[in-house]
């Protein structure tokens, strides 16, 4: 009896471009900090912070057999040494619309056409990118339609940052429609330098989340009620979790800064618009003439309001790295000492642990629980949402395997053997489905570097 298989191999990224990258040069390439990747539906992004080079790899969707990579797009950021490198990587996914958001160690979040062209680019917060976590979340509707609202988390040292979806939706849209007004342009007035794009700053929230010390890595959880003694307030309010070293967790009330209310949104949205169009238009006229005025440094905004709500302190144990469910409700944490700590971001309590895993990385999965619906049924039955459980990914590098665990305490479902230099990943996106098209679940992806085959687990347990 032939032995089953719980992995599909969709794509292969081999290519002699990854050498630019460090592929090739030792078995397990991909497992240097430097390096940094993002998936997307048929395309694989990998940076370096090493060399300011990215690389946007693809394969053809449509062959039932696993595909040769086509040709990839290589992005050149011009960063100068006060710039930084770059630190972190994350796909923005608008429907039609995609781009690449890079993050540096000077605080600058850069965005990225598919096609190599720079979009946007924007001071944050003086310090490191940690991490950019790019979010979509559906809300009930009633009778009408569910919404989809999404949102980009900078993760900094101690400092949290909030881009909504719209935002920076409208800015795609702005520049994919001016696009084509500037291809008459010669290519190298195109765009003078990548310092000068014209679209104004987008507007974000930040927050101070240093109380207990700096963070490694930090997520927004998403909406949660206000305090006590603010039940008719306005305002909104998000809540966070972090992960230290000072702190192996810590949560906190964020509240969103309306005091500007309709006055502070004109100012922050029309005023940088109008001004950007006043400064191309003098551009376009003065052209010729060269400015030799230096930059003046940028400056961070204000922070807003921040309610710490628990810390758990537990030295000589740091916190490492943290990922969140889809509904925001779970997050799993890993530590120094080889723990896994699942925490529940509502009751803010430690639901779960596991022990002798040093170095793992975590995903949520969903998997197929009710697949006997099939057979009984209908041959064409299609399945819903609840015919999966949430469940979670552990790849444990040391011990070459990944295991999928039920949630929240349910018993492990599978392991599975993993070649070294392997790296789990998944899409910052799974297109949210409608009423009218089936369930799409939540899915991982493993990727081996020594290789470049990329390979999707299989939902059925």
């Amino acid at each position: 009896m032939a032995r089953r298989s719980h992995l599909t191999e969709i794509g292969c990224i081999a290519c002699d471009e990854l050498a630019e990258l460090g592929a090739g040069d030792r078995e397990g390439w991909l497992d240097d900090p430097s390096l940094f990747a993002a998936l997307h539906s048929h395309s694989l992004a990998v940076a370096s912070a090493a060399r300011p080079l990215v690389l946007v790899l693809g394969w053809d969707p449509d062959r039932r057999s696993p595909s040769s990579p086509r040709h990839p797009v290589k992005i050149h950021p011009s960063l100068s040494p006060s710039d930084g490198r770059i630190t972190a990587l994350e796909w923005l996914p608008f429907g039609d619309l995609l781009a690449l958001a890079l993050g540096t160690s000077a605080g600058l979040l850069l965005f990225y056409s598919v096609s190599g062209d720079l979009i946007h680019k924007q001071f944050v917060h003086p310090g490191r990118v940690l991490r950019l976590r790019f979010r979509e979340t559906e809300s009930k509707g009633g009778f009408a339609q569910d919404s989809v609202s999404e949102e980009l988390c900078v993760v900094l040292p101690g400092v949290v940052a909030r881009f909504d979806g719209t935002d920076i939706q409208s800015l795609l849209r702005r520049w994919l429609q001016e696009a084509g007004s500037r291809m008459w342009e010669n290519s190298r007035h195109k765009l003078e330098s990548e310092d000068e794009i014209s679209y104004g700053n987008i507007p974000f929230q930040l927050w101070n989340v240093g109380k207990f010390g700096n963070c490694s890595d930090a997520a927004i959880t998403g909406m949660m009620p206000p305090p006590l003694l603010e039940l008719q307030s306005s305002q909104r309010y998000y809540g966070a979790v972090t992960v230290g070293d000072n702190s192996v967790i810590s949560a906190y009330r964020l509240s969103e800064d309306r005091s500007r209310s309709l006055v502070g949104t004109i100012l922050s949205k029309v005023v940088p618009v109008t001004f950007s169009t006043i400064a191309s238009f003098s551009k376009l006229i003065w052209r010729s003439e060269q400015s030799a005025t230096r930059k003046s440094h940028p400056t961070s905004q204000p922070f807003a309001k921040v309610s710490p709500l628990t810390c758990l302190k537990d030295p000589p144990r740091k916190g490492e790295k943290l990922t969140l469910s889809p509904s925001g409700t779970l997050a799993a944490i890993t530590d120094s000492l080889g723990r896994i700590l699942l925490l529940d971001t509502q009751a803010l309590v430690v639901v779960r642990l596991w022990k002798g895993y040093r170095d793992a990385s975590c995903l949520f999965v969903e998997m197929l629980v009710n697949r006997d619906k099939a057979s009984t049924n209908s041959r064409y039955y299609e399945y819903t949402k609840s015919d999966y459980c949430l469940c979670l990914a552990i790849h444990a590098p040391r011990k070459e395997i990944i295991e999928i665990w039920k949630m929240r305490t349910g018993p492990r479902l599978l392991t599975i053997q993993c070649p070294k230099g392997s790296k789990i990943i998944q899409p910052s996106s799974r297109f949210v489905s409608s009423s009218q098209t089936p369930y799409i679940p939540l899915e991982v992806f493993i990727l081996n570097g020594d290789s470049g085959q990329l390979s999707v687990l299989n939902r059925l347990k």
